[in-house]
């Protein structure tokens, strides 16, 4: 699940990791009153107004048919409400988004992080990650700190930085101290660098993070480290164990159809391809996909049904895949193993007259138990049905369907 800026940085403050300090906006004038009082009790010179949506490269990122830019700098409170009425409902498009962009519904407004001392600001790159080839996670870290850290990694290598953390033994303070260093830190911000890294840790495994990435960390001129911006994706699987934070999910930021496949406990991936998939087991579902692309069509999703599949789940899924104007077709592949085929084809025949007339040809290829009942159940049905036992038939007829 990924989470807001806004979110991510209020949960990282629960671990102690210091933050840019920020309240979250839905309106110009609760964006007015956010600039005040950032004035009054930070004292900052200026604010930073950056768009609230699921998609890197905001600074970067247009408003569409504006030269507003997702991150900007209010040193008025004019220039907060111009900044704030640009921003807010508009579509914002960046080199993640698309063309097709995304709404921004709410807009951080945040202090000033420049104070005026002896050392030199500076940003760095820094994230947590797993490593699966190592089966440990590991810390990402440049001196390279607000750019894409994509386009450091390809032209500079030897500019990222890597540590990878036992995962019996946590973060260690010799681990820290190596961080700072080869980030070129001295004295205070040498200190507060290993408590930076550590406490960042401490939330990546607390909250049960996939992905934690904080870039910039800055180095403000008094040696303190800040994390000014924060990226955070939280494990699904781990959300049962975290309602405060399942809570925080927002669904205006996921595609519709996914919200709508989760409520009946579908996984389900919408792709841009030209055939639905209906597939029992992500492994299976997998080659149903190569099965398509080498039959001449494209995967228009990722849909695994379970082991439990019946007419419900059927359904949801018919319905769900239907919603795509670009399918051509739909493919049902199902390995009855825990869940008999006969059942299956039930389901199919049931949610079929439930939907009404579907207009795009739908092949069944269903194997395991009872899999011959099956197909004598979907040819007998009297349905724009087509079955397949082998799945050499089935990549035959979803070629002739999107030909």
């Amino acid at each position: 699940m990924n989470l807001h800026e806004y979110q991510a940085k209020e949960l990282l403050k629960r671990y102690n990791v210091p933050v840019q300090e920020g309240i979250a906006c839905s309106t110009i004038s609760e964006a007015e009153d956010a600039y005040r009082f950032i004035n009054s009790e930070y004292g900052s010179k200026f604010a930073v107004i950056k768009a609230q949506i699921h998609a890197g490269g905001r600074g970067k990122g247009k408003i569409k048919g504006t030269e507003q830019k997702g991150v900007a700098v209010a040193k008025s409170l004019e220039d907060v409400k111009t900044i704030a009425q640009n921003l807010l409902g508009g579509t914002l498009i960046t080199v993640q988004t698309g063309e097709a962009g995304k709404v921004v519904n709410k807009i951080l407004v945040a202090q000033d992080v420049y104070y005026d001392g002896a050392e030199p600001v500076k940003e760095f790159y820094l994230s947590i990650l797993m490593d699966r080839s190592k089966g440990r996670n590991v810390i990402m870290y440049s001196t390279e700190g607000g750019v894409n850290i994509e386009d450091v990694a390809h032209d500079t290598p030897e500019k990222i930085f890597k540590e990878w953390i036992h995962p019996g033994g946590g973060v260690q303070p010799f681990q820290a101290r190596k961080i700072a260093f080869n980030l070129g830190l001295s004295g205070t911000s040498f200190k507060n660098c290993v408590k930076f890294v550590t406490n960042l840790y401490n939330a990546y495994v607390g909250l049960d993070c996939s992905m934690l990435e904080i870039n910039p960390m800055f180095k403000t001129s008094d040696g303190k480290l800040i994390a000014v911006d924060c990226k955070m994706n939280i494990d699904d699987n781990a959300l049962l164990r975290h309602p405060d934070i399942a809570a925080l999910r927002d669904v205006s930021e996921e595609d519709p159809t996914e919200v709508e496949a989760a409520k009946f406990n579908l996984n389900f991936v919408k792709l841009d391809g030209n055939v639905g998939c209906m597939v029992n087991g992500a492994g299976l579902a997998m080659a149903t996909m190569d099965m398509i692309k080498l039959s001449g069509g494209e995967p228009a999703n990722f849909l695994d049904v379970g082991g439990t599949a019946n007419a419900q789940t059927v359904e949801a899924g018919f319905r769900i895949i239907l919603k795509d104007p670009k399918v051509k077709a739909i493919l049902i592949n199902i390995f009855g193993g825990i869940v008999r085929c006969d059942r299956v084809a039930q389901g199919v025949i049931d949610a079929y007259q439930s939907i009404g007339d579907i207009k795009i040809p739908i092949i069944v290829r269903l194997q395991g138990t009872n899999a011959e009942v099956a197909k004598d159940l979907i040819d007998k049905s009297g349905l724009k049905v087509e079955s397949a036992i082998l799945l050499s038939e089935a990549a035959d007829l979803v070629n002739k369907a999107v030909a």
